[in-house]
């Protein structure tokens, strides 16, 4: 029903699959509600399609409307023995939300930011260079951000 919270299937790059919570907008289109760990190339807010597999789970067709949001990944750093992040993570993460950003974590040591339209790309990659945690682009890629590029692939790491 239009307006439910559901979950759509995504598939990454390497095959892994991923369920993100979505809001049904009625003709097989949903607007995502959470962001992606392992699919590249959507964010949270963005309107996709997705057609009901076999057992009625929406499954990933393409994407309908870009939200403007755009995603990173970090990966941060626990404190040894604990699954506490270490000082450095936790103030990587307080610039990220003082720049505009939010976040959802996974397992207290993989991040996946949400970059707001408001927030330049280019002030989060400044954040995530300068912490030297491993970090990537999600949506945009490394490669969408930078055609012709050696070298990178579709990662980031600082």
């Amino acid at each position: 029903m239009d307006g439910d919270s559901v979950k759509v299937l995504l598939t990454g790059p390497d095959g892994e699959v991923e369920t993100l919570w979505a809001i049904a907008r009625g003709n097989d289109r949903y607007e995502l509600d959470n962001l992606p760990w392992f699919a590249y190339g959507v964010s949270a807010g963005d309107v996709v399609e997705a057609s009901p597999d076999e057992l009625g789970m929406p499954v990933f067709r393409r994407i309908v409307h870009k939200s403007g949001n755009r995603t990173v990944r970090v990966m941060l750093e626990r404190a040894e023995g604990t699954d506490q992040m270490t000082a450095e993570s936790q103030r990587t993460l307080d610039q990220l939300r003082a720049a505009g950003c939010d976040y959802e974590g996974m397992h207290r040591k993989l991040f996946a930011i949400n970059v707001p339209p408001a927030v330049a790309l280019n002030t989060v990659a400044d954040i995530l260079i300068a912490s030297g945690f491993q970090w990537e682009y999600a949506d945009p890629t490394y490669d969408e951000l930078h055609p012709g590029s050696a070298g990178q692939g579709g990662n980031r790491d600082a």
